[in-house]
């Protein structure tokens, strides 16, 4: 297997934890969403992902290589190829819950962070540099708010209960994220204290940004 990422993009994020929780032999191939425009943005990498987005999965044990993109399809891919540890819980009740807390980030929360939208308020928009952060700041936050609240009813140790599931995979890097936006996270305990929790396993701690090979920090 081979995963085209960056660093520092959440998405990517939440698969390197999936792969290293699951104990996932893939080779990392680095996408520099800056460097020359963005090597998102190169014939080869369009050929791969026309979306210009990372991550990209290739699974070259799959006859003909199976190439997939967005990274809710890549975990659910990897859960149903290895199944243990489970992504999910095993009720259908409880899956729903957990896959609704997940996107609750991965739709709602994490869009307005990524780079090319970032990037579209400051270009196109002529956004300054303060409202872009407080516009950012204000989605954010009524994310979280949310999410809190969905919390106080089903986490336990982590988001759900007292197993990592992959709402805790998508929820850790984007802590990381509204962290290096310099959100205000005080108003969110449920959050940060699961977070803490996650961030002392190892599957987590090696897929922390400033631990893969091509961190610029």
């Amino acid at each position: 297997m081979k995963l085209f990422g960056y660093w520092r993009s959440s998405a990517a994020y939440r698969v390197r934890i999936a792969l290293h929780l699951k104990n996932i032999d893939c080779e990392s191939v680095p996408v520099h969403l800056v460097n020359n425009g963005g090597e998102q943005h190169s014939a080869a990498y369009i050929a791969l992902n026309p979306t210009h987005l990372v991550p990209t999965l290739i699974d070259e044990t799959v006859d003909g290589d199976l190439v997939l993109n967005q990274s809710m399809a890549i975990l659910d891919y990897l859960d149903n190829k290895y199944p243990q540890p489970q992504l999910y819980p095993v009720s259908i009740y409880a899956k729903a819950q957990v896959q609704a807390l997940a996107l609750d980030i991965a739709c709602e929360v994490h869009p307005v962070t990524n780079l090319r939208v970032q990037q579209y308020l400051v270009n196109t928009l002529g956004a300054e540099d303060g409202d872009k952060l407080a516009w950012s700041h204000h989605w954010m936050s009524i994310g979280f708010a949310a999410f809190e609240e969905k919390l106080q009813k089903v986490s336990g140790k982590y988001c759900y209960g007292d197993d990592v599931t992959i709402a805790d995979l998508c929820l850790v890097p984007q802590v990381y994220n509204a962290n290096r936006f310099k959100v205000d996270m005080s108003a969110f305990p449920l959050i940060n204290a699961i977070v803490e929790r996650c961030n002392q396993l190892p599957a987590f701690i090696k897929a922390l940004p400033e631990n893969q090979d091509d961190a610029i920090l």
